[in-house]
């Protein structure tokens, strides 16, 4: 593949450090998913897809569902699972967030929850403490996590909250309550957003007609999801400020649902759709040149996931038929999905030694 989605390598040692410090065998547990430590030391970036694995192999490991997140004891496998259950048929995002709030008020390891208000045009959701926890306890509790867990935690339920509407979320305003950290830019990039540091709570503002935004996403689409959860909440954007960078980041990483025309992107962005079409022109490429790309790397990535079958990468990448998700690999890459997992490419990835 030609380009890979990738998270910060920072992200996995942070993981690792969190895994030995537990007690987890490190080495065994990088072995186990095929890393060696000389890729984690060696490179600035890392494949978001084996990220994800290897997320998902320290979380069954450690029995810990919201392991280098934010919790007061060990969150029971299976835990997001039952909260997706519950939300899925929610009519709007904000009856989503709220059932998700009482969700985590009943069971058993999270420190915190969602909690949104409202704010004349706009809507904050912070991370608040569940109930059975008192406010100076969880002020204090949070006060010992590392800000990279606050970080993932608030990433995570945006990249959560984009997926069950099928579009990113747009927020207006970030905050930390820790204190402006010196990869500070890296928050921006992230969230794609004004960032403050040194505020009085942890919370995300956006528009408040996101919350009346319908929930797209079926309970087929939740399967795979779940597959390989956490690595579409962990995808990351670039920094690249130009417009395909930001046609990219409108797009979004869920295929599962229609994709934005050209209309509707151009309108976002504040411009008509031949002005869209000439300054794309301008930097050698189009909207439908993109959406290709995007697609032919989305569909890479899954199939670069081997806890996924064919027909869960095609539902992902929104194909009610698997046989129209066969005709489109081919087109995009000139083998078949069967033919790239039997391939050079696919077993240098995975099948290490």
């Amino acid at each position: 593949m030609d380009r890979r989605i990738t998270v910060p390598t920072g992200y996995v040692r942070h993981l690792l450090a969190q895994a030995e410090n537990q007690g987890l065998d490190v080495a065994a547990l990088l072995t186990q998913v095929g890393i060696s430590p000389g890729e984690i030391e060696q490179q600035n970036s890392f494949p978001a897809v084996r990220f994800g694995a290897l997320y998902q192999h320290i979380m069954w490991s450690a029995q810990d569902e919201f392991f280098g997140m934010l919790s007061s004891d060990k969150v029971p496998n299976g835990t997001f699972r039952l909260l997706c259950h519950c939300i899925i048929h929610c009519r709007s995002l904000e009856r989503a967030l709220w059932r998700g709030a009482d969700f985590f008020d009943i069971c058993r390891g999270p420190l915190a929850k969602p909690e949104l208000v409202r704010r004349g045009r706009y809507a904050k959701v912070s991370l608040a403490p569940v109930t059975h926890i008192e406010r100076a306890a969880f002020d204090e509790l949070l006060a010992r996590k590392s800000a990279t867990q606050v970080r993932t935690s608030l990433s995570m339920w945006h990249h959560f909250f984009s997926w069950l509407i099928g579009k990113r979320l747009e927020l207006k305003a970030v905050y930390f309550a820790f204190p402006e950290p010196e990869d500070a830019e890296f928050y921006r990039t992230l969230f794609q957003s004004e960032v403050r540091f040194g505020q009085h709570e942890n919370a995300i503002v956006f528009a408040q007609h996101f919350l009346d935004y319908p929930l797209v996403q079926t309970e087929e689409s939740l399967r795979a999801f779940l597959k390989t959860a956490p690595y579409q909440l962990i995808v990351m954007v670039d920094n690249d400020r130009s417009l395909k960078s930001q046609v990219v980041a409108m797009i979004g990483k869920d295929f599962s649902r229609e994709l934005p025309g050209s209309e509707e992107v151009a309108q976002s962005l504040n411009m008509s759709v031949s002005t869209l079409r000439r300054r794309l022109l301008e930097e050698g490429t189009s909207y439908q040149k993109i959406k290709d790309d995007c697609r032919k790397e989305a569909a890479l990535n899954y199939m670069n996931s081997p806890q996924l079958a064919i027909n869960d990468v095609a539902a992902l990448m929104g194909f009610d038929e698997p046989s129209a998700f066969f005709r489109s690999f081919k087109k995009w890459t000139g083998m078949t999905p069967g033919e790239y997992r039997r391939s050079d490419a696919y077993r240098q990835l995975y099948q290490r030694t």
